[in-house]
């Protein structure tokens, strides 16, 4: 169960269904709250809202839900879509950026419902949040006029979402000598490896965060191409190192996937301040 679906392609893409939606993430088609709500919280139907996003051109692409230990939250808890404009006219290749729509909610009282702007890399997969300067997401409590509010805020992130695709081309004109590019490293290597203490208990070294997954991408040392690479292997996993045991014999590890919604938007929001301070600093410089 991953958001970075095989129909969010752009050679093989195609919109899912709502049987292929209802598979996903059941909770999506939830149109009451779950029994532990109490009056004041309104529900949030996800599939209406989807459906009104359908007729102003933005589709579902990709889908996950958030487990949950209560078996009675199965068909209200936390999900994350991914949505996109399917009729747009527009070419594309390996390596173009494309703003999406990616939108958060439950009905259990784990989530607001959240709006936020998203980029998607062709090809690599790596779907990203992306913060610009003038908002980060719309949120709607689930109380008082719900309705309006949802609509409201759904056309103010649609209209600044496309915004963000002004970095990959900033980005990528911005060069980083070899020592910025280990800060970055390392910043990210505290974003997903530290604990609540900020301890790092990990054999992964920050230099493993630079490493490229594909051809394409090595030897570049732009910003933009940077912090692509940084935030694949942050969230994609898959790293691998030698750690000790307690009886001090080596092991091979391998760092796992950020499966996790909550935890996928927060690192992926995290990385993406970085990549603007960064920004912001090679600007002044």
């Amino acid at each position: 169960m991953t958001v970075y679906a095989q129909t969010a392609r752009f050679d093989t893409g195609r919109a899912l269904t709502e049987d292929e939606l209802f598979r996903l993430a059941p909770s999506i088609f939830a149109t009451t709250a779950h029994e532990s709500r109490s009056e004041r919280f309104k529900p949030i139907p996800t599939i209406e809202v989807l459906r009104g996003l359908a007729k102003e051109g933005f589709l579902p692409v990709g889908a996950k839900q958030s487990r949950s230990r209560d078996v009675s939250k199965r068909d209200f808890t936390k999900h994350l879509i991914r949505l996109r404009r399917m009729d747009d006219g527009r070419r594309y290749q390996v390596g173009d950026t494309v703003c999406e729509i990616l939108l958060k909610n439950a009905n259990d009282g784990t989530s607001a419902y959240d709006l936020m702007a998203g980029l998607f890399r062709i090809r690599c997969l790596n779907s990203l949040v992306a913060q610009t300067s003038t908002i980060d997401s719309v949120k709607v409590r689930h109380s008082g006029d719900v309705t309006s509010k949802v609509i409201e805020g759904t056309y103010r992130v649609l209209g600044e979402a496309e915004k963000t695709l002004e970095a990959p081309v900033e980005w990528s004109q911005l060069q980083l000598s070899p020592p910025e590019r280990q800060a970055f490293a390392e910043a990210a290597h505290v974003l997903r490896f530290a604990d609540a203490e900020g301890e790092i208990n990990t054999p992964i070294q920050p230099e493993k965060l630079l490493l490229p997954r594909r051809y394409d991408d090595a030897n570049k040392s732009d910003l933009w191409m940077t912090f692509n690479v940084v935030q694949e292997n942050v969230i994609r996993g898959g790293l691998r190192g030698i750690a000790r045991d307690a009886n001090n014999r080596p092991r091979r590890v391998s760092t796992r996937a950020v499966n996790g919604i909550d935890q996928d938007v927060k690192l992926n929001k995290a990385l993406w301040v970085l990549a603007e301070r960064m920004a912001e600093l090679r600007k002044a410089a």
